[in-house]
């Protein structure tokens, strides 16, 4: 009941035009996380129906939940069979010893709290950071500072290797806010995903850092490839001989960025968004139907130089980014087509420029990033043309 009486107390000057408010933008923001807001969304893309920017924001949050626990315990289980081989030493050892819980991979406790010390350091970077930005240009523009920026983190924390260096998260997410986002106006008249923008920014100017054989687990010595990798340079058949199965991928008990490697977690996501209509279904359909059919074609042509093309869909489906991909940032609302039609269109092209970069582009195995990205340039001309064509057919018909 006191605390009840203090936020009370303290209601006056967080709500518009209050003395926190007009300082500090952010409060708006966590205040609007805690109650609910006075104000409902009245500018586009999220005035299309009862559900106010809030509502989407948290339950995106929600939805990835799932993916944020398993990347806490996968990123700690494969640091631990690391150490296991290789030994290890840093603040982060320290803490553990000095907590009594050791390296044991087959201890979940051991393996959650080893990876909670590899993820909140670049969660809270990417929120501090970011966050400044978000406050900063509240306050020069003098509008509200609202939830989208909470998923941004989230998002950007959870394609990142464990191993990036902080200085590194922090221009990431930087590049993101600044060059992603806020130079075209805010949350909802941005046509990028500020996230990839500055994951994509961070893999094309330290490459060396961003992409490799060791940068997934971060414990000196280790080697070991990721699954892309070994099915671009042998063939997806060979998986099995680096003790990668098709359920290990599904699951996600191998190789990977932190919150990227479980395809179930980001499928039990995608699945509350469907379910609570927060993520449209036909950019879903879209995708799949991209992937599973160009993925089917490059079966069927074959080649005898190139082992990539003989990897089936339903290991697309579970490698990579593709399945995180699928349920966060395909299904983003303000960078993605609008007309239904044109979200079909859409999610097609992304299925199929990510199968095709992976496959095709001998340099790149992952692809799910740059698919998104592509995607995202051509969104409004699909509209455009998915509307004019509509205009033409009702012109036909009167």
């Amino acid at each position: 009941m006191g605390l009840h009486r203090f936020f009370d107390r303290l209601e006056p000057h967080f709500t518009k035009g209050g003395r926190f408010e007009r300082y500090f933008p952010i409060f708006e923001m966590v205040e609007s996380l805690v109650y609910t807001p006075r104000t409902v969304t009245t500018a586009a893309p999220h005035a299309r129906s009862y559900v106010d920017m809030k509502r989407i924001m948290s339950y995106v949050v929600v939805a990835t939940i799932p993916a944020i626990l398993f990347a806490l315990y996968n990123t700690g289980l494969q640091t631990n069979l690391a150490i296991a081989q290789h030994g290890a030493s840093g603040w982060r050892v320290w803490i553990i010893e000095a907590l009594g819980i050791g390296f044991n991979p087959a201890n979940p406790l051991a393996n959650m709290v080893h990876g909670l010390l590899y993820f909140l350091p670049i969660y809270l970077t990417t929120l501090v950071v970011g966050g400044t930005w978000e406050v900063l240009f509240a306050t020069i523009r003098r509008h509200e500072v609202n939830e989208g920026f909470l998923v941004t983190s989230m998002l950007y924390t959870l394609i990142l290797p464990a191993s990036t260096p902080l200085w590194q998260v922090a221009l990431g997410i930087s590049f993101g806010v600044v060059i992603g986002k806020e130079v075209f106006g805010g949350t909802g008249k941005n046509f990028l995903n500020p996230a990839l923008v500055g994951r994509a920014f961070l893999y094309f100017a330290y490459p060396a850092d961003m992409s490799g054989d060791t940068v997934w687990t971060p414990v000196d010595g280790f080697s070991g490839a990721t699954a892309l990798s070994v099915a671009a340079s042998q063939g997806y058949e060979q998986l099995a001989a680096h003790g990668i199965t098709w359920w290990d991928a599904f699951l996600g008990t191998m190789q990977g960025s932190l919150g990227e490697t479980s395809a179930l977690a980001c499928l039990i996501g995608l699945a509350f968004l469907l379910l609570t209509k927060i993520a449209n279904y036909r950019l879903v359909v879209g995708t799949m139907a991209g992937m599973i059919a160009f993925s089917a074609l490059l079966n069927f042509i074959g080649s005898d130089t190139n082992p990539a093309f003989s990897m089936p869909w339903h290991w697309h489906l579970v490698t990579g980014g593709f399945a995180f991909g699928l349920a966060f940032m395909v299904t983003e609302p303000v960078s993605a087509a609008h007309t239904n039609v044109g979200r079909y269109i859409y999610g097609a092209l992304i299925g199929v420029m990510v199968v095709m970069i992976r496959v095709i582009n001998p340099a790149f195995p992952e692809g799910m990033m740059l698919a998104i990205l592509f995607g995202n340039v051509f969104a409004p001309l699909i509209d455009y043309f998915v509307v004019q064509a509509n205009i033409r057919r009702r012109a036909r018909r009167a």
